[in-house]
């Protein structure tokens, strides 16, 4: 009889340089499925068989890793989950990931639910993120609270319970010492649409009805803050955190919503060096315990810097990418080593690896390894609805001298904008599509800062901002084609 033969041992991945090597060669097809391909920008670079399957067409057919099927009948997106689900069970879809073959296609989603699981299970595939379930549950900001409670990730002094009335929101607050100037929130909520600021029974009127039977509400101590966002990835390894970034909140010259989140600038000096290192310290505690939870992968952390003490207070967990995934993974640090969510791949895909997560979080916390970019989700901020005519490409813009924009170049690399006089767009909404309040028109990536160092736009950021918007036109919408407003943002 033959002697049997030991299979050939696993190897290990023991460096960035082998991780790099280990996805520029990847054989298996990834697909990132989402509403556009903005989140994960240029990480089809970085990954062999890397695609995007999107519903919007932002780049009009020249990305060439980007597949957008053609549209068919379909019910009234509600959600970023329902474009998915739209797209896993579309025929043209289904007969690319077919044709491409490969061994269990891996699906990376900005949103999915049970559904979206069981049809990627169907079309032969495997979801590359925790179960939908523990995303649900981890994604709840009253969860979020005591999560951090068990990783000492303190948040705003807060109360959780049920609102049945103002008088009954008082009574809450009295117990719990944390005043009457508030910021409520519901479990769930996407760009400040369920952020409430109340001070008065007037402004408690104003949404009651998002407040009252909407089960329990986290109830906080409105504090005088900075808003600033950190993501970050849970390996068997240990958590690996990215860069403290600045956020944009509430500018009316980008969204209608007071408290929504509307971009987000990277850059070294950010915060002081001390906040800088407690905010990654506390990113780390709060990763160490989602993984005691059953979570891992890529997530963010949104923290809240109270201006006059400087204690850093937890603001909301998003467990998935987000709108700033594209920010960290462009970072220098990311072109140094590699982006964050290649990490991510890294954890679920069973490869073995080893890594000094030590030293490679002080090496991320290096200001060296932070250049300065800034992006703008801008939206139609008008109470307005009517139809797109025009809309400007997406590619480099260029500021002339005299402060107006005009296009220059088509391009779907952030990184060809050479200065601070040229940008990169990003354009979601098209010539057909309806213009209505609260709906993104795009995303603008410039390099250097959006703000001043008083956290106000800049006036070059404003004019970047009008020059993009001045290029859509758009006519009135005949009164008979009166368009709810959807439940869902793309970002």
């Amino acid at each position: 009889m033959a002697e049997r033969r030991n299979p050939m041992p696993k190897k290990t991945l023991k460096n960035i340089s082998e991780i790099r090597r280990y996805f520029h060669t990847n054989q298996n097809p990834i697909y990132f499925v989402s509403a556009t391909n903005f989140n994960l920008l240029g990480l089809d670079e970085w990954v062999k068989n890397f695609k995007y399957i999107c519903y919007i067409d932002c780049f009009d057919g020249q990305h060439p890793n980007v597949m957008i099927p053609s549209e068919v009948p379909h019910d009234e997106f509600q959600s970023i989950e329902d474009i998915n689900n739209y797209l896993l069970q579309h025929k043209e879809v289904i007969d690319y990931v077919e044709k491409r073959g490969g061994k269990k296609p891996k699906f990376v989603f900005l949103m999915f639910d049970a559904k979206t699981e069981k049809l990627a299970r169907e079309i032969g595939g495997e979801v590359w993120f925790p179960k939908a379930k523990l995303r649900t549950k981890c994604d709840n900001k009253i969860e979020t609270v005591r999560i951090g409670n068990k990783a000492g990730v303190p948040s705003v002094p807060n109360t959780l319970s049920e609102v049945r009335s103002y008088k009954h929101l008082r009574e809450l607050c009295e117990k719990a010492g944390i005043g009457h100037d508030l910021v409520l929130q519901s479990a769930f909520g996407d760009s400040g649409h369920t952020t409430f600021f109340i001070k008065s029974e007037a402004d408690f009127r104003k949404h009651e009805h998002e407040i009252v039977g909407e089960g329990e509400i986290k109830i906080m101590k409105r504090i005088d803050c900075r808003g600033s966002a950190i993501e970050a990835c849970a390996t068997k390894q240990g958590t690996i955190v990215g860069p403290l970034m600045t956020e944009l909140v509430g500018f009316k010259e980008l969204t209608p919503y007071r408290g929504g989140w509307c971009g987000n600038e990277i850059f070294a000096t950010a915060f002081p060096p001390k906040t800088r290192q407690k905010a990654r310290e506390l990113t780390f505690k709060f990763g160490e315990q989602l993984r005691k939870e059953g979570y891992r992968g890529y997530f963010e952390l949104d923290f809240l810097i109270d201006k006059k003490t400087g204690d850093i207070w937890l603001g909301e967990l998003n467990p998935r990418i987000t709108g700033a995934s594209s920010m960290t993974n462009h970072a220098a640090f990311a072109h140094a080593d590699a982006p964050l969510f290649l990490f991510h791949l890294l954890e679920f895909s069973g490869k073995d690896f080893e890594l000094d997560v030590e030293e490679l979080n002080a090496r991320w916390a290096d200001p060296d390894m932070i250049d300065s970019w800034s992006q703008m989700v801008i939206k139609h901020t008008e109470d307005t609805v009517d139809i797109i005519t025009a809309a400007p490409p997406s590619g480099i813009y260029r500021m002339l001298d005299d402060g107006r924009v005009v296009f220059d170049r088509f391009d779907y690399h952030r990184r060809a904008v050479e200065s601070e006089k040229e940008a990169f767009f990003l354009r979601i909404q098209k010539p057909g599509d309806y213009r209505y309040e609260g709906a993104d028109l795009g995303i603008l990536v410039t390099r250097g800062r959006s703000m001043s160092n008083a956290f106000a736009l800049t006036d070059r950021s404003k004019k970047w901002i009008d020059g993009i918007k001045n290029a859509f036109s758009a006519r009135p919408l005949p009164s008979a084609q009166a368009l709810a407003e959807p439940a869902f943002k793309i970002m």
